[in-house]
């Protein structure tokens, strides 16, 4: 008797546990079935795509606003597009396009320059036109730079620790180059978080102090772009378009538009933050709103 009890109770378990694995399984076959799956949309963040050659690179807004600014002043040193790859690399190495206001002993901005190496007043460095235009001029004086490697041209002006860690950068310095002179158009998007978007639509813009902003980084006014002669270093009109984009959100633009094409700020949701088509009769002319 105490034997065939055992069974009894060992079979009585064993189907306790079969009924509980039942309802478990039923139970979340129909929540499985029957409810509805949470979803949730990732809120929107400010940024910024680079449309390159070989593939498309996000930069902060921060970082485009610097790009922008490097390249547009070797316009106004009729400088060429090499220049432009040269001076990128440089500052990937030195600061990945962030306006620094520290460094190495006494070097700031985007180039790390220092001022007791005579390249300028703290406040001077930190202005990212003046830094680039240093840059430059000291760029041309290099013997042969535009026969020389990037990262040799670079290591000339700077005289870093490492001259060779330039040359890391020359690719990507490159197809940058590209976008920012002008050279593939509407290289340039930016979107913004909800936040900072509602502030954009619903302030007033500032086109005129864009423009005066320009003219000093290009050494030529927007309005004067249809009669200006063409530049070495790129396409000056489209690299102006671009800078327009990248400091919307400083100036509150809401549209920039040039030849047939117009970017609006959004929130980059669906392709909004496309550049669209848009029909003007005044081709060459660059429009702020």
């Amino acid at each position: 008797m105490p034997k065939r009890r055992k069974i009894s109770a060992f079979v009585k378990i064993l189907f306790a546990l079969f009924v509980v694995c039942g309802v478990l399984v039923a139970g979340g076959y129909y929540v499985l079935t029957t409810v509805e799956p949470i979803t949730t949309e990732p809120e929107p963040e400010t940024q910024c795509r680079v449309d390159l050659a070989d593939g498309k690179y996000s930069l902060k807004v921060e970082q485009a606003v610097s790009a922008t600014t490097v390249g547009g002043v070797a316009f106004s040193r009729d400088l060429p597009p090499e220049a432009v790859t040269v001076a990128y690399a440089t500052v990937w190495q030195e600061t990945a396009f962030y306006n620094l206001e520290y460094g190495d002993r006494d070097s700031l901005g985007l180039f790390q320059q220092r001022p007791s190496q005579e390249w300028g007043d703290p406040e001077e460095i930190l202005d990212p036109v003046y830094s680039s235009r240093a840059f430059y001029d000291a760029l041309v004086e290099v013997d042969g730079w535009e026969g020389r490697p990037v990262f040799e041209a670079a290591q000339a002006v700077q005289r870093s620790a490492d001259g060779y860690a330039y040359d890391q950068h020359e690719k990507l310095s490159a197809r940058m180059q590209e976008v920012f002179t002008g050279t593939r158009g509407s290289g340039l998007t930016c979107w913004y978080d909800r936040e900072t978007l509602a502030s954009l639509t619903g302030g007033e813009a500032d086109p005129a102090g864009a423009e005066q902003e320009m003219a000093r980084v290009f050494g030529v006014e927007p309005a004067a772009l249809t009669d200006a002669p063409e530049s070495p270093t790129g396409d000056r009109g489209w690299a102006m378009a671009l800078w327009a984009v990248a400091h919307a959100e400083e100036y509150g633009l809401t549209s920039v538009a040039y030849n047939d094409r117009v970017w609006r700020a959004s929130d980059g949701t669906e392709g909004a933050a496309e550049w669209q088509s848009y029909v003007t009769d005044t081709r060459g002319e660059l429009v702020l709103g």
